[in-house]
């Protein structure tokens, strides 16, 4: 039997999990389902993932990084934050919800399972990495490219997210792309007027004031 790092491992029962609540989604699915998608023993993905809470976590570190990936896929700092912007969000929106209704049906299965089963945990630590992935790389744009913006970045994030979660909720009840793409522009078009990125002024740091 070939042996298989315990990272690998874990990496293949994260990749099978994905593609099984993609599937059927979160109340549906099976630790057993997952290991025979992973195509190896329970007793195994039990060994690597004792509870489906670690497992869902798990999935929801890697759908994070994924959305990370997306966004900063080709995404050019320097060129101001309205670009890295319209960029990065453009990236994600094409990648991962027109190319995935699956995979954003199962982000809000999770955390609506996570509010009823165990609290605010595992859904408060996905909308704040989410937020976090979005002021991180508006304050680097804005830096790389010597700007500041009307409104905190924390704030910009949270605000961004908000539209992005309404508008992918839209899209998987009624999923016309050409519309989904128009609101979005026009949706991006409002954030960054509030957002208003300008030129430091002298005697300025590149931060939101």
């Amino acid at each position: 039997m070939t042996y298989v790092r315990a990272a690998e491992r874990e990496e293949q029962i994260v990749a099978a999990a994905v593609r099984v609540l993609s599937s059927v989604g979160v109340p549906a699915v099976t630790l057993r389902a997952v290991a025979t998608e992973a195509g190896i023993p329970l007793g195994t993905l039990h060994y690597i993932f004792p509870a489906k809470d670690q497992l869902l976590r798990a999935v929801m570190a890697k759908v994070i990084q994924d959305i990370s990936s997306a966004l900063r896929a080709d995404m050019v700092l320097d060129r101001g934050v309205e670009h890295a912007f319209r960029q990065g969000i453009t990236s994600f929106w094409s990648r991962l919800v027109e190319g995935g209704i699956g995979l954003q049906i199962m982000q809000y299965e999770l955390t609506t399972y996570s509010l009823r089963a165990e609290g605010t945990g595992l859904a408060r630590t996905q909308y704040e990495r989410y937020v976090s992935l979005v002021t991180e790389f508006s304050e680097q744009a804005a830096q790389a490219a010597g700007e500041r913006c009307a409104i905190g970045f924390d704030a910009l994030g949270r605000l961004t997210l908000a539209l992005v979660d309404g508008l992918i909720l839209q899209y998987v009840a009624n999923p016309d792309a050409d519309r989904a793409r128009r609101d979005l522009k026009h949706g991006l078009d409002m954030v960054l007027l509030l957002a208003d990125p300008r030129p430091v002024a002298t005697g300025q740091s590149a931060r939101s004031v």
